[in-house]
């Protein structure tokens, strides 16, 4: 659609949108729709109705674009980006009066000029029934559609200023979910999990039934029965190296009572369209208080955490750090099936461990930050990266991004603060000492002696 015909459009597009409502179809899905009918609609309601009013016409616009095609969504987002800014007219006037009088009050009118016409616009839809749920899923179409298109930008910048809001921390409630959870909640567990798979029923009552599991959701009020984030907690008397053990089904549950560790072993976003949107510093901070109220022994919150990043830094660039290695190695890493041969397990932990101790703390983006996301939210959260673990996934998965190498991040209640502050302040990675060691190519003599001690005081296997 060209900015010519979107310019003529728009002087009449007010009244077509009052014609639209008047004639109520937009539920029905008897008439074709396409996005010059969704803009009228919105100026219709930004036109200025009565409560009750613009709620009717903020359902009418959400029904509408329901049933708009992918490329016409696509026309509609961009006439939000071009169109629906400040009002030039009324923002240079502002600008005018705050020449002549710079005063509070002319401040505070120029900071309302500037609010592109978009934010008013969400306001509104929101207000429609179900309308919260209706625009998170419409900036789930947005993000898939503005891929590679900056002139959109303002649009998503618009949609998390607002998200933010909304769905500030205050207004979520977390929720223990567990096997007298309603059955939709636990169906979405199943579908929403995204760190590791949860394959049926039987395999999601392992993860959240037995006496040393836990598994915690924040909810908000307008989306009813729908998760934004979850965590799934096993409870161990030490810090675990491996997934496998945590989740073997034949494992001895650990008593409650003898844990002296929490791992968060899996956090899962549910709502692509709040991408962006951070609630897992939240999460965190709420389950380690909920869980030092029911079990006051505990001392250590850790994680076992992915690296999904690694496998891609490895083979990046024009002298990726995988031709450091044995050219035989890399090929045995390359092919993926590398597990089923024991014999060169020691030589490719050699070779990489190393490597991956440089990926966490060396490794950037062009921004300066860690290139590896998981790293990030903890790290930006407080936690110290403590220990690097080989073998730690040994799934398809595993091996296909992270060479099977897991990390544990803790989350030192008394360092937390000071972590969080050298970390966004500085870029200071906080790390443990053997960490550290393996990037300056020492002895991982100090993974193994802790990992057997761990060993001997763990009764179920990690």
């Amino acid at each position: 659609m060209s900015n010519a015909f979107f310019s003529d459009l728009l002087t009449s597009i007010a009244e077509r949108g009052r014609g639209l409502l008047d004639r109520g179809i937009w539920a029905t899905g008897e008439t074709p729709v396409t996005a010059v009918d969704v803009l009228s609609l919105c100026e219709a309601l930004l036109s200025g109705r009565g409560e009750a009013t613009g709620a009717l016409i903020a359902r009418e616009t959400l029904n509408a674009y329901a049933r708009l095609p992918e490329a016409a969504r696509l026309d509609f987002f961009e006439a939000l980006a071009r169109d629906f800014g400040p009002d030039g007219k009324k923002l240079d006037d502002a600008v005018a009066a705050y020449g002549r009088n710079p005063d509070a009050a002319a401040a505070s009118r120029l900071h309302y000029q500037t609010e592109p016409r978009r934010h008013e616009l969400f306001r509104r839809l929101n207000r429609a029934p179900g309308g919260t749920s209706d625009l998170v899923a419409m900036r789930a179409d947005f993000l898939k559609l503005s891929r590679g298109n900056p002139d959109l930008a303002l649009v998503d910048a618009d949609f998390i200023h607002l998200f933010a809001s909304w769905f500030n921390p205050g207004f979520l409630v977390l929720r223990h979910i567990d096997w007298g959870t309603p059955a939709n909640i636990l169906e979405k567990i199943i579908r929403y999990e995204a760190v590791h798979q949860i394959r049926d029923w039987d395999e999601l009552r392992r993860r959240i039934d037995p006496q040393d599991r836990r598994c915690y959701a924040f909810f908000h009020p307008a989306l009813v029965d729908e998760p934004l984030i979850f965590v799934e907690v096993a409870l161990t008397a030490a810090i675990p190296d491996n997934i496998q053990g945590l989740l073997t089904p034949d494992r001895a549950p650990e008593h409650p009572e003898k844990a002296r560790t929490a791992v968060f072993y899996s956090i899962s976003n549910c709502q692509q369209g709040l991408a962006g949107v951070s609630f897992g510093n939240f999460l965190i901070k709420q389950v380690v208080e909920e869980l030092r109220r029911e079990l006051p022994r505990l001392d250590q919150f850790v994680t076992l955490s992915p690296v999904p990043g690694f496998m891609k830094w490895l083979s990046a660039g024009e002298a990726p750090p995988v031709a450091r290695i044995e050219l035989a190695l890399a090929e045995l890493l390359a092919k993926g099936d590398w597990i089923e041969a024991a014999d060169k397990h020691d030589a490719l932990r050699r070779a990489l461990e190393p490597l991956a101790a440089e990926y966490f703390l060396k490794a950037k983006t062009a921004a300066g930050r860690p290139v590896d996301p998981v790293a990030r939210f903890h790290l930006g959260n407080g936690a110290r990266l403590e220990r690097i673990n080989w073998l730690g996934d040994k799934s398809a998965k595993g091996l296909r991004e992270s060479a099977a190498i897991m990390v544990n991040y803790l989350y030192d209640l008394d360092e937390i603060e000071a972590n969080h502050e050298a970390f966004v302040n500085n870029g200071e990675i906080v790390a443990a000492s053997p960490v550290k060691k393996l990037l300056r190519g020492e002895s991982r003599s100090i993974f193994a002696s802790r990992r057997a001690r761990s060993d001997k005081s763990e009764s179920s296997p990690a």
